[in-house]
């Protein structure tokens, strides 16, 4: 059968498939991508600027979100305070003054501005003549102003309230306005306060808070999503950090999300400390943008993602109209967007523009959750650790251990030399090896590598970090844990994973106490982790420290040598190891020079396409091509694989590959298998229309690959794929995309028509060109003759 042929009966069986659609599935001529209407993610947009006899440029004021609409209130313009209402409505995209009626808030900036039902409330700030610098003063007043009616009321309290207080926090959840911190004029404040906004009885009440709460603190962005309450850095005087505080409403209780978390890696580490910067939410994401930081005003997007607890930096799409940076704006979420409204940018100037930035709102990636569920679960584990001088037996799968540590995979290629020459040996040259045992993927004997120097508990914690990227260690923090962390960081050293070690460092360095330290310094030393020792050295020798370290009772009972060492180095200190030198010599291990940290993403990227090549123990089949794969990476990903492996083995060991009752084209399948191997979402658009099935088929995770596949679609098809967009889209039945593909091959025909991929295509589409180019052009292009042989 031709390859014509064969795709025919193909196509006609995917389109016969496509008329049944089960729940979870996708239809595919049910797809409609609306091309005059997208707007790429992650796109900075500048919209109409705010005209100067509407309202007038401002920072220090509040933008809330209604309906289809952003209200601003408030600021000032450099000269005087503002206590204007001004409307800029989304779907128009044009600004306005809001009507209203009664008295308004007093001028002020500062303030706090929250909408529940049809209403806004704003609270508080800082009132008075800024010009002449009379009757200034903090407020704790409470304005609400009605959308509907469009009519401003003050409510009035009696009994306990709030001191007046500015540059405060405010939020709402369960019916209710919570304040929190501020400033009152002299002084920072962390008290809260929350007002019942239902019912009859409004009056205030203090909330008794529990936990890890926030330093004292003023101008900085509150967030609400599940549950919590969530504040970021602002000044805060010497105690300003850059730490992510999440205040559980049901609990009343803070807790601060570490920063110190070991391997957040170098690409998430959080948004520098800041203040006058705001912080919205959406979907599973806090986004943080501008303010000052240390002198300075930045312009990233900063994004925490609420599921994996790892910050990232939003790279805008190209051709956005990024902001400036700024201060002291403000900004809300209406839709699936953030706008962001005036603020202080250099030299104090006042600004009155407006930007969107447009979100996605992608399933989140789950390859750190697959790998790290199937390590725990223990299934079709093919290699067994002999650990320690005890030899306890840790079990693991070869593919994952191998891709993450060139040490590691060192030792299992030896240890499969050694068992196959040992085979040989018993059962003569050439013989397979006896599958006697089911515990293997293959049911094969497991492979074992003995570890005799190593800790079992570090190296069970290093396993999990091999297959999530991440090390979270649950227990209280206490002197065996600090241990622990230095026995991780040696077996780091030995194994070639310098990111992990480096990580460990950065652990230590925010855990290491007056309390731990001695056993810290004890342990580097004994082991003769120098870059530990220094560490705890230096910690030991600071001012602040060195008495209460000295009059402790684990002092005394350290070796001599290490207390004539202490007392040398607070006499005359030296020079601690850079922290920098890491790579270049982790602990008493030479590290290869040109070793680079990786991550797991990049690890499993280099393993698919190179160094996995001697670990491959499954067979895919595609056309007739065989492409080399990993059983336990497969089983991982998906439950088609993980089911099939459990069931049966194919006895040739070989898988024919569908997606459904269609082929996929040998590149579409490369970036299926990119996905599945370390969570590649760029994929070309003609691969995106094989792969629209490809979740629901093979049991991913979530939708996550077809979301990428949609935007594919709707962003990348230009003049140079849109050839083999338009075959891959005919042969899989999705019409509207060929539709689409036609017109954009009419539009640039000339340059399209010069592409090698055209003396390709099949007769029928190139029949479907020469129509649309017709239907564009003219009648008189449909009378000419084409040539049967064509």
């Amino acid at each position: 059968m031709s390859h014509s042929s064969t795709n025919s009966v193909r196509s006609n069986q995917f389109s016969r498939n496509c008329k049944s659609v089960s729940p979870g599935s996708y239809s595919c001529n049910a797809l409609n991508v609306d091309f005059s209407s997208y707007t790429a993610t992650h796109q900075w947009t500048k919209m109409l600027e705010c005209a100067e006899f509407v309202g007038a440029k401002r920072s220090k004021h509040t933008v809330v979100a209604y309906k289809d609409a952003m209200y601003v209130f408030g600021g000032d313009n450099g000269k005087t305070m503002l206590n204007d209402l001004i409307r800029f409505g989304v779907e128009d995209k044009s600004w306005g003054r809001a009507c209203a009626t009664g008295t308004a808030p007093a001028p002020r900036y500062h303030h706090s501005a929250v909408v529940y039902g049809n209403s806004m409330f704003i609270f508080g700030g800082y009132t008075g003549d800024i010009h002449s610098n009379s009757n200034l003063t903090n407020k704790n007043d409470l304005f609400e102003y009605e959308f509907q009616r469009t009519m401003w009321v003050e409510w009035k309290f009696s009994g306990k309230m709030p001191v007046p207080r500015s540059a405060h926090g405010a939020a709402v959840y369960d019916n209710k306005m919570w304040i929190y911190a501020g400033y009152d004029g002299n002084a920072r404040l962390n008290d809260m306060w929350t007002l019942n906004l239902t019912g009859e009885n409004h009056q205030w009440e203090e909330v008794e808070q529990r936990g890890e709460r926030p330093p004292t603190c003023c101008n900085f962005p509150v967030a609400v999503a599940r549950d919590c309450m969530y504040v970021f850095s602002g000044q805060s005087g010497m105690q300003i950090t850059n730490s992510l505080f999440e205040f559980n409403f049901k609990t009343k209780t803070w807790r601060r999300i570490g920063n110190e978390h070991v391997l957040r890696g170098v690409a998430s580490q959080p948004p520098a400390r800041r203040y006058g910067h705001t912080m919205v939410h959406h979907d599973r994401f806090l986004y943080v943008f501008g303010g000052s930081a240390d002198s300075t005003l930045p312009n990233d997007l900063h994004c925490y993602d609420l599921d994996s607890q790892v910050w990232s930096i939003i790279q805008p799409e190209a051709n956005s109209d990024v902001p400036s940076g700024r201060v002291f704006h403000a900004s809300a979420v209406i839709g699936d967007a953030m706008y962001i409204f005036g603020g202080t940018v250099d030299n104090s100037v006042r600004r009155g523009d407006t930007y969107r930035f447009q979100f996605s709102s992608y399933p989140k990636c789950t390859l750190r959750e697959d790998f790290g569920k199937f390590f725990n679960d223990k299934q079709f584990c093919d290699i067994q650790f002999i650990v320690g001088p005890e030899e306890i037996k840790i079990m693991a799968h070869i593919a994952f251990v191998a891709a993450r540590s060139k040490y590691l995979r060192t030792k299992i290629l030896a240890a499969r030399d050694a068992r196959r020459q040992q085979m040989e040996k018993v059962f003569g040259s050439g013989c397979l090896e006896v599958r006697t045992c089911t515990s293997g993927a293959n049911h094969e004997p497991l492979l074992e590598v003995r570890l005799p120097n190593a800790n079992p508990e570090a190296f069970e914690i290093i396993l999990n970090y091999i297959y999530t990227d991440r090390i979270d260690l649950k227990e209280p923090y206490t002197k065996n844990i600090i241990i622990l962390i230095t026995d991780i960081y040696q077996l780091a050293g030995l194994f070639l994973m310098p990111r992990l070690a480096h990580g460990c460092i950065q652990y230590l360095d925010f855990k290491i106490n007056k309390q731990n330290v001695l056993e810290a310094l004890y342990n580097a030393d004994r082991k003769k982790i120098q870059i530990v020792k220094d560490h705890c050295m230096q910690f030991i020798i600071k001012e602040e420290n060195f008495t209460d370290v000295v009059m402790s009772n684990e002092f005394s009972d350290l070796d001599k040598p290490l207390l004539v060492e202490i007392i040398r180095k607070r006499l005359n200190p030296c020079k601690i190891v850079n922290e920098a030198n890491l790579e270049k010599n982790v602990g008493k291990y030479q590290v290869y020079p040109n070793f680079k940290s990786t991550t797991l993403e990049s690890d499993m990227a280099v393993f698919l396409e190179s160094t996995g090549k001697d670990f491959c123990d499954i067979n895919l089949m595609l056309e007739g091509q065989v492409i080399p794969a990993h059983k336990s990476i497969l089983s991982a990903r998906t439950q088609y694989f993980q089911g099939m492996f459990r069931s049966f083995m194919p006895l040739d060991n070989t898988v024919n590959i569908s997606i459904g009752d269609i082929l996929p084209s040998p590149e579409a399948f490369q970036s299926l298998l990119r996905y599945i191997y370390y969570g590649e979402t760029k994929l070309p658009p003609q691969d995106a229309l094989y792969l629209f099935q490809a979740p629901n088929f093979y049991g991913l995770a979530n939708n996550r690959l077809h979301s990428f596949c949609k935007y594919s679609l709707e962003h990348n098809i230009n003049y140079e794929n849109v050839l083999q967009t338009l075959e891959a889209s005919d042969y899989t039945k999705i019409y509207d995309i060929k539709d689409h593909a036609l017109k954009l091959i009419v539009k640039d025909f000339s340059r399209v028509a010069r592409l090698p991929k055209i003396s390709s295509l099949s007769r029928e589409l190139l029949l479907d060109i020469i129509q649309a180019v017709a239907d564009s052009h003219g009648e008189f292009l449909t009378r000419i003759s084409i040539n049967t042989d064509i």
